[in-house]
């Protein structure tokens, strides 16, 4: 019986009335462990009749390998399968390791699934139940969330219990779990007393626990003395503890068939059996736990909870924890399940042992293949252990230490360098190893560390391989643009000079290469050498020519390239795809890029709250590798909707986190970004003078053009339009070059301020013309506040209201408070009025 819980009992009901009348639900239940969440996921599963109910647990142990979670949740469904469309049950087929083929779409493994539930509920409304959520392996996490932000007319109630809120459930629907009410709490306990007990003792237990069930009812039973729970490790620890008490009284052969249960996280009861019968347990070991309350094996292998499972698990030896994993080993199929044997084979293991080590990798490879890099990783790490040569241990070692490099695991990314450093000397793999100093050094720092590591390192590939040295000399180049101006070796000159200087590459040239040498000749000869080559680039990674490895190392590079080349479209298309493909490829290296870049995609089309969506999910990855990079989507947004206070304190920050790491690249956009608050709050004279800092720095530093943009309009407003000449001259050179709407647009618009009479309307009219091509709605917007300015001046009040009230509209929709104010003030002086739009009417 559940004790109160009268809310959340509530939500569930709702949410399976819900998929009974055929529409869909999604709720995400968060709390602490032992707080009720498997009991509200009980509750829902009693409570759902008329239902089909499918059910899966997040297991700890499991979290490396890809796809998992999600395989038990559809197993039951597969023959379904057949009624997927081609595509979609070719990608699920290859996730779930049920045909061969090459890494799956994450996208068409989504739809499969999205698919696969749709199907089965239109036989029977459909309940999903998934537990312990924060375990899930991450390729399941984000294929659930894809399918539950998807879920439409189908009739299927999607369940989340997760500890903590992962960055993919961010925005669904959730509900905090929280202790039960004092005088719930106090009746629950009297429960479990069975005695008279000290009020004051009472109190104690109550308060200590925050009212947590499962520490109700587990910790008195377990632990001796009651009043001496202050001494006790934190809440899970001592509800384990309890646990771990309670296992002692029972028989030898019951903890060994717990212990086997605990170390197979698949629940399928056959499997358990006959990893018990090669231990020589018969069937009645069961009863004891059964009795007990900790483990039923029916349909599926079922633990109380899972600190249970835990508990069994870490009480045990190492000695009984390999005899578990062998006896499972023996018992599961390679041809099924070559992987998971695999798993039990090398946890199995004593000592060194090639042949499971050879295993290992091959499921490395499998587990990539899949889209699985933080599987792939867990298995080259292990096979590695288990490596005797060293030359082979140190090869896949460094192998290992790529991947977890690759899934944002710093720290052990550099102990498996240690190890493959420490066997025999070879130039090719020390120069690999430094190579991945350098990118750890870029993706902790973005600072002026990075680029002299993967100089030196591009230098040390130059006679052993051509490509590998052109592939490390973009990486270098590409740290180098983010040190920037506070680069203390290794500056974007010096790099792109030696690369422009190493061996040509063998063929045609890939997207990278082309990459390397457009970007190169930007910063050694301008706009006019290197835009042609870029635009070649960014036409390469908007095609179908580039590698999936490639699109992972430098896809980002891409999207700044598209900036560079001020071609909005590509930027979208590119920033929309880096995200996509870091998600699916759980490179959580990528994604603080790829959310920034996103974000700004979002911010220049004037989309305020999927930016900030952006902005809050890089935050979340940021904080959860330990990478570190200036909050360039924050910023940028700050700066855009106004907020002068927000900003101010994001813009100090920044620049002290930029300076201490030596980012140089964040001073410019921050110069920039000021510039645009300060223009957005008619602060002319403090715009021009941080404009002009920002404006100065490389062109392959993207912000240093965009600065000129502000510069021109702080010059003109600030009544020294002399200082914008040479920005106005800069910005059409660049124009020239590149010739998009953006920066043919942008040019008009700076133009028109140091122009006169029809020469300044045509070009206002130009920029307006180009802007309303593209989707930058608010730089289209400040061509019609700048020419409606204008035509205050020349007298035209009417015209100069349409253009006023057309940009105040834009401004105001959109959230850009500062310059929406600037256009309702000119508003108001040529006897317009704003016509303020209601919350429900604002697109963002």
């Amino acid at each position: 019986m559940l004790l109160d819980r009268l809310p959340e009992r509530a939500a569930l009901s709702g949410l399976l009335d819900v998929a009974r009348a055929g529409r869909s639900g999604v709720l995400v239940m968060r709390g602490e462990p032992g707080i009720g969440k498997t009991a509200l996921l009980e509750y829902a599963i009693e409570s759902a009749a008329g239902l089909r109910v499918a059910r899966v647990a997040g297991v700890e142990s499991e979290m490396e390998l890809a796809f998992a979670a999600l395989q038990q949740l559809c197993a039951p469904m597969l023959d379904k399968l057949g009624g997927l469309p081609d595509p979609q049950r070719a990608a699920l087929g290859v996730a779930f390791g049920l045909i061969t083929g090459a890494a799956p779409d994450r996208f068409l493994v989504g739809l499969a699934v999205l698919s696969l539930l749709s199907e089965v509920a239109e036989q029977q409304p459909l309940l999903c139940v998934i537990d312990d959520a924060q375990w899930l392996d991450r390729a399941s996490a984000l294929v659930l969330a894809f399918v539950a932000r998807r879920l439409l007319a189908e009739p299927v109630a999607l369940v989340f219990a997760t500890r903590e809120l992962g960055e993919e459930f961010r925005g669904l629907p959730e509900l905090l779990v929280g202790g039960l009410r004092e005088g719930d709490a106090r009746e629950l306990l009297s429960s479990v007393i069975g005695g008279p007990l000290d009020e004051r003792v009472r109190d104690r237990i109550v308060a200590e626990t925050w009212g947590n069930p499962l520490a109700l009812l587990e910790l008195p039973r377990g632990v001796p003395g009651v009043p001496g729970l202050s001494e006790l490790p934190g809440l899970p620890g001592r509800i384990e503890d309890s646990f771990r008490g309670r296992l002692e009284v029972l028989p030898a052969a019951t903890r060994r068939l717990m212990l086997v249960a605990a170390a197979e996280p698949v629940g399928e009861p056959a499997l358990v059996w006959r990893a018990a019968e090669r231990l020589g347990i018969g069937i009645g070991a069961v009863a004891p736990a059964a009795d007990a309350g900790l483990l039923m094996i029916g349909e599926r292998v079922m633990f109380r909870h899972p600190l249970v499972r835990s508990a069994v698990y870490r009480a045990a030896s190492p000695a009984e924890r390999r005899a578990a994993h062998q006896a499972l080993a023996g018992a599961t199929d390679p041809q099924a399940d070559p992987d998971r044997r695999a798993w039990h084979r090398a946890q199995a293991a004593l000592g060194p042992d090639e042949d499971v080590a050879s295993e290992l990798e091959c499921s490395a490879g499998r587990a990539e293949a899949r889209g699985g890099l933080a599987a792939a990783a867990a298995f080259l790490e292990r096979s590695a252990a288990l490596t005797l040569d060293p030359v082979r241990r140190a090869e896949r070692a460094l192998a290992a230490a790529q991947a977890k490099y690759q899934a944002g695991a710093f720290d052990a990314t550099l102990g498996l360098l240690a190890t493959a450093e420490a066997g025999p000397p070879d130039q090719l793999r020390r120069a690999r190893a430094d190579l991945l100093r350098g990118q750890i050094a870029f993706s902790c720092s973005r600072g002026s560390d990075a680029p002299p590591l993967l100089l030196k390192a591009a230098r040390q590939f130059e006679p052993l391989d051509s490509r590998l040295a052109r592939e490390t000399y973009l990486d270098a180049l590409a740290a180098a643009t983010f040190a920037g101006r506070l680069a203390l070796g290794g500056g974007m000159r010096e790099v792109a000079e030696a690369a422009r200087m190493a061996t040509p590459p063998p063929g045609p040239a890939r997207g990278p290469d082309l990459l390397l040498d457009g970007i190169s000749l930007v910063i050694c000869e301008g706009y006019p050498a290197g835009a042609p080559v870029l635009r070649q680039a960014v036409s390469a990674f908007r095609g179908t020519d580039v590698s999936r490895e490639e699109e992972l190392r430098w896809l980002w590079l891409a999207c700044r390239a598209a900036l560079i080349m001020w071609d909005y479209d590509s930027f979208e298309v590119l920033s929309g795809r880096q995200v996509t493909l870091a998600r699916d490829a759980g490179a959580l290296i990528m994604l603080p890029i790829a959310f920034n870049m996103r974000s700004t995609a979002h911010t220049y089309a004037g989309e305020f709250t999927p930016a900030a969506a952006m902005v809050a999910q890089a935050e979340s990855v940021t904080e959860a590798t330990g990478s570190s990079i200036a909050p360039y989507g924050a910023v940028a947004l700050a700066a855009f909707r106004g907020r002068e206070a927000q900003a101010a304190h994001l813009l100090q920050t920044a620049t002290d986190d930029a300076e201490r790491r030596g980012e140089g690249r964040a001073l410019s956009f921050i110069g920039w970004a000021e510039a645009v608050l300060r223009n957005s709050l008619g602060r002319y004279e403090e715009a021009l003078a941080v404009a002009q800092r920002a404006s100065e720095d490389s062109p392959a530093v993207h912000f240093a053009d965009w600065a000129l943009v502000e510069l021109v309009e702080a010059a003109v407003r600030s009544g020294v339009p002399e200082r914008a000449a040479g920005a106005v001259q800069r910005l059409s050179g660049i124009a020239r070059a590149c010739g998009t709407d953006w920066v043919l647009g942008a040019e008009a618009r700076s133009r028109a301020l140091v122009s006169d009479g029809a020469a300044a309307e045509n070009l206002y009219r130009e920029a307006i013309d180009r802007f309303g091509r593209t989707r930058l709605r608010v730089d289209l917007a400040r061509a019609h506040l700048l020419y409606g300015q204008w035509l205050r001046r020349e007298r035209r009040r009417r015209d100069a209201r349409d253009q006023l009230g057309r940009a105040y509209e834009i401004f105001d929709s959109v959230g850009a408070a500062a310059f929406a104010e600037r256009a309702r003030i000119e508003l108001r002086a040529t006897g317009g009025h704003a016509r303020q739009q209601t919350t429900e009417t604002r697109i963002s």
